[in-house]
């Protein structure tokens, strides 16, 4: 089975380079022209136009442009519309946490929390200690006021980065909602060190008798 998903990963990786390969100089200064008239668009909130050029040349099987036109159209607010092209992306390069992390942006503006949550653990499957993803999700059970589960993503962060301002201070009011006040002391303390006068951390600590 192992060795079965190993020569599928390399079978995929080796269809796409054959796809970039196939393409001609002239080609690929096309659409180098493309992009950075999207780009300049962008740059300048045009995003309609920015999308435009870019759906001209629009090819299903390209990852970079499906990627592409998945944040335009999300910041645009076309969020139906960017998840279509970040599950596009997802299905090209079934290992990219780019896409992955690009297609949680339109289902939580959405409000399609499941969905969001399915796309992070499937980028923990890939790497357990990714920065944004843990702490995306801590911020998630925390809203919830599901301060166990958030501890656990929490606390992971804050080992990796331990003078990391966020996962100090997000860590910090979890330990407070879970009635731990002395590990939330010391770590609104910290967060302090990060953050001199810093007005979350100081509340933090007034808090605790």
């Amino acid at each position: 089975m192992e060795l079965t998903l190993k020569l599928s990963k390399t079978a995929l990786v080796a269809i796409l380079f054959f796809i970039w390969t196939g393409l001609s100089a002239q080609d690929v200064n096309y659409l180098s022209t493309v992009f950075s008239e999207s780009y300049a668009y962008e740059t300048n909130a045009e995003y309609s136009k920015a999308i435009e050029v870019l759906k001209k040349v629009y090819d299903e099987s390209s990852y970079e442009i499906n990627l592409r036109l998945g944040w335009l159209t999300y910041q645009s607010g076309l969020f139906t519309e960017s998840i279509a092209y970040y599950n596009k992306a997802i299905l090209l390069m079934p290992l990219s946490i780019e896409a992955k992390l690009g297609y949680a942006l339109p289902a939580s503006s959405a409000g399609n929390w499941s969905q969001v949550i399915t796309r992070y653990n499937e980028v923990l499957k890939l790497d357990p200690s990714h920065y944004t993803t843990n702490y995306r999700m801590g911020l998630i059970y925390y809203g919830r006021k599901d301060y166990q589960n958030a501890y656990k993503y929490f606390e992971k962060i804050v080992n990796l980065y331990p003078f990391d301002y966020d996962a100090l201070i997000m860590t910090a009011w979890t330990n407070y909602q879970l009635g731990k006040f002395r590990e939330a002391k010391i770590l609104f303390g910290k967060a302090i060190l990060n953050k001199p006068g810093d007005k979350s951390a100081l509340e933090g600590l007034s808090l605790i008798k």
